[in-house]
């Protein structure tokens, strides 16, 4: 369906033609008033008075007492001396134009002068004495310090109307909307064939674009265009890209714009924004609006007022809600907003009615980053051997903007190596660099230091060589890396869901490290930081989340809504907190025993494998097989992840 409402294209109206038009007018008459000399040639008095003594001079006009417009008579001007003396100028046509003009100092005495040259020679010259004025320049001259003072405040306010105008900018065009308009002009070039995985929101998405294109297809039928669609994901997953795909697909005009780009200091300002927003897209229809980062404004309302003042945040809220629901079923404009904090969002913005569809995008599993490593890969002068199914198994959890850094991180790494193609080591180190952070080899590290970082390290090895369900490992260093000074790459399994061993399996190994520096040097460090802080976690998530504490019970503390967050309570009494606290500190402890258990049994092969990464600083599973022999427990290798200290 057509809009009928949409109006022909004009060409706006520049107000500087107004001021330059008055100004070129006022020149003109300046010109024009003072153009009764132009042409004329210029002499001298003694000049003057030898061409009245020959007779050629037929009157003189003394104008405003200091210049004379000398005209010659018939008979003077066919001399071959006066022959150039006076042009025809196109601006000369209300008044005959002087022969000759010049100065003089003192008129008594030019008139004394004169007088005796006419009596001399018995002339009759006839002399008149003129006052000249220029009217419209002295106009112009008594205007133009206010001309200048109004073109410096026009200057200065259009400044601060402008949209990047600065801190103090957008005086005029504050209430204005800031979004960004692509449409048939803009050529956006993004298409779903650019997206690389996400099948399930693409195929949300395409049906998008469907009611965009085809609309009666469903109003025939008696259905209704949706209002909105969420797209909700963790970030770097490609919300945005998927956004823009849908308005590079559609090929409708498409309003993107921030959160925050209708937050400001004004009361006020936001609701403008958003009714400017919706005006513009329905007047545009069938148009997309995107808002990215729509928690900015959509927070649910009341969280943390404490004052119970208003809230210009909420004020923004209520008039998007209000603009959401005002549109009818025929002003074909959709609404598309991504987000990472769904939880977050107010419960009126989410209702059906409004956002009718919420896209989950997810992270990508193995088949996806498999299409995604292919996408980013274009670009590169890779090596003809490099297999993309590798990359994506030594990837796990790494989004779509991760797999992309991984790629141009390879590119330079290849390039600061002059090589002429990228590898399969460029992206390893790639994804080292990333996840471990930038080698550091020149950091000054005692030998004691040293020994406890190669037995911290080798103590997680062999843990999790043992361990069952214990992630295999691929790859340990010593060599410090971003803030840890050792690390070790694992490959775990991508699961939907983990059990209570699993868990467990994983917390012992993260401990391995501890427990190696207690076995051989009966001291530990402070260098397990990052291995409690993971480990803690984890424990407490087992017995407040996900209810796999036997002690406690099949119960939950976890609040999906979000809203736990902003209550000074917690939903457990002092009791049961410090119960909880006790079931962490007993999931831990026991662990740990179990680590330093194990490698007390298996301590001739934790020397071993720590004398061997002294001695290599890197070691990988090769090297862990010959010391440890082959791992009880083999499980096949999914895909890569890190534990650093």
């Amino acid at each position: 369906m057509k809009n009928q409402n949409k109006k022909p294209k004009q060409t706006p109206f520049n107000q500087y033609w107004i001021f330059g038009s008055i100004v070129f007018i006022f020149l003109i008459l300046n010109i024009f008033s003072g153009s009764g000399s132009k042409g004329s040639d210029t002499t001298t008095p003694s000049k003057f008075f030898e061409y009245a003594s020959n007779g050629d001079v037929e009157k003189i006009e003394i104008i405003n007492k200091r210049e004379v417009y000398v005209y010659l008579t018939r008979d003077a001007k066919i001399k071959d001396e006066h022959k150039n003396s006076s042009k025809n100028s196109i601006l000369s046509v209300a008044s005959k134009n002087p022969n000759y003009i010049f100065e003089f100092g003192d008129l008594q005495n030019f008139e004394n002068k004169l007088y005796q040259v006419t009596d001399k020679n018995n002339l009759n010259i006839e002399v008149n004495y003129i006052t000249q004025q220029n009217i419209w320049g002295d106009i112009l001259i008594s205007m133009l310090p206010f001309i200048v003072i109004i073109a410096i405040w026009i200057f200065i306010m259009r400044r601060m109307s402008a949209g990047g105008g600065g801190a103090g900018g957008q005086i005029f065009n504050i209430g204005k909307s800031k979004a960004k308009l692509f449409d048939a002009n803009s050529k956006v070039k993004t298409t779903f064939k650019d997206v690389a995985g996400l099948e399930g929101a693409k195929e949300e998405v395409q049906e998008i674009v469907d009611f965009l294109k085809n609309p009666k297809k469903y109003t025939v039928l008696g259905g209704k265009i949706p209002k909105g669609a969420l797209l909700v994901g963790a970030p770097g997953t490609g919300k945005t890209l998927l956004a823009k795909a849908v308005a590079g697909e559609a090929k409708v005009p498409f309003f993107s714009l921030s959160g925050s780009d209708f937050v400001e200091m004004f009361v006020g300002v936001g609701a403008s924004r958003v009714r400017d927003l919706f005006k513009q897209a329905k007047d545009k229809s069938p148009s997309i609006i995107f808002i990215d980062e729509i928690d900015a404004i959509g927070r649910a309302r009341g969280r943390g007022n404490i004052t119970g003042s208003n809230d210009e945040r909420e004020n923004t809220l209520n008039q998007l809600l209000t603009e959401m629901d005002g549109f009818g079923t025929d002003t074909n404009v959709i609404v598309v907003a991504a987000t990472n904090r769904a939880d977050v969002l107010d419960k009126a913005l989410m209702r059906a009615g409004r956002f009718d569809r919420q896209i989950f995008v997810d992270l990508p599993d193995l088949n996806e980053r498999r299409e995604i490593f292919k996408v980013h890969l274009k670009p590169l002068k890779k090596s003809r051997t490099l297999d993309v199914e590798f990359l994506a198994k030594q990837t796990p959890g790494f989004s779509g903007a991760d797999i992309a850094n991984v790629c141009n991180e390879a590119a330079l790494i290849a390039a600061r190596s002059n090589k002429k193609s990228v590898g399969k080591q460029d992206f390893l180190d790639a994804v080292d660099r990333i996840v471990g952070g930038l080698e550091k080899k020149n950091k000054i590290i005692t030998k004691e230091e040293k020994k406890t970082i190669a037995y911290h390290e080798a103590g997680h090895a062999a843990v999790s060589w043992f361990l069952k369900f214990a992630a295999p490992l691929v790859k340990v260093t010593i060599v410090p890396r971003g803030q840890s000074l050792g690390a070790a790459w694992y490959l775990p399994e991508e699961r939907m869901i983990v059990r209570t061993e699993q868990m467990l399996d994983e917390m012992c190994a993260a401990l391995g490290g501890r427990a190696a520096e207690k076995v051989m040097f009966n001291k530990i460090s402070t260098g397990a930081l990052s291995d409690l802080e993971k480990v803690t976690r984890q424990a407490r998530a087992m017995v407040s989340v996900y209810g796999l504490n036997e002690s406690l019970g099949n119960i939950t503390y976890y609040d999906s809504s979000g809203q736990s967050d902003y209550n000074f309570t917690k939903p457990y009494s002092e009791e049961t907190a410090k119960k909880i606290d006790s079931e962490i500190s007993k999931l831990i402890e026991k662990q740990y025993q179990r680590a330093c258990k194990l490698l007390k049994t298996n301590k001739e092969k934790l020397v071993a494998l720590a004398e061997r990464l002294l001695e290599k600083e890197v070691i990988f599973k090769d090297d862990l097989e010959k010391i440890l022999g082959s791992r009880p427990h083999e499980v096949e290798p999914k895909n890569l992840s890190d534990k650093s200290n």
